[in-house]
């Protein structure tokens, strides 16, 4: 199953699919809604998509391409300090959360409806990108910047990340910048503060 495809076409389908998972949810949404959304007769859906299943994999696998992709660009743009690498994956998780919301918010909540097959697809890209936390986390553990279990530590900012989806208004008064300074300062121990 190779669910990437470089068509423009496909590409914004998978984006009007998305908006619709993330309106409606998986299970309520139908070939048929998706298909009126996207200017085209139901059976033609399945030209780009062999069911349902494989449009709610393509959905998350594309927007898993893209986080990894924001998150090695800013790593690699970062310094090498634990407390810059840090900052540089929290900031590429929120532009990930603020640039590809939808796709983003379909793999937290829609991830349990994938098949066997689709999840068995994708999982590498999930791994390969907490991998990257966790690289990131065990530096700044290793440097003192954070104290905790790894795993802790990492499911713990993860998720407060992933909850900015429900809270945070882009449009509003705080940029991503300075609430990814925030979290990480949050987060970070100071030990002249001991």
């Amino acid at each position: 199953m190779t669910l990437v495809n470089a068509s423009s076409r496909r590409k914004e389908l998978i984006r009007i699919a998305a908006r619709l998972f993330v309106v409606e949810g998986f299970d309520r949404t139908t070939v048929r809604m998706m298909a009126q959304e996207m200017g085209i007769k139901s059976g033609s859906l399945f030209h780009h998509f062999r069911d349902k299943q494989e449009i709610l994999c393509a959905v998350i696998e594309e927007g898993m391409h893209n986080a990894l992709a924001l998150a090695r660009l800013a790593l690699d743009e970062a310094s090498a300090t634990p407390g810059a690498r840090l900052d540089a994956m929290v900031r590429a998780h929120l532009e990930t959360l603020l640039t590809d919301r939808n796709a983003h918010v379909v793999a937290l909540y829609e991830w349990r409806r994938l098949d066997n097959e689709s999840r068995s697809h994708l999982v590498h890209l999930r791994d390969a990108y907490e991998a990257l936390w966790k690289q990131v986390i065990d530096e700044a553990l290793d440097a003192g910047l954070i104290r905790g279990d790894p795993l802790s530590v990492r499911r713990f900012v993860l998720g407060a990340l992933n909850w900015t989806v429900r809270w945070y208004d882009p449009e509003g008064p705080r940029s991503p910048e300075s609430l990814a300074r925030e979290l990480v300062t949050m987060i970070t121990h100071n030990p002249s503060a001991s």
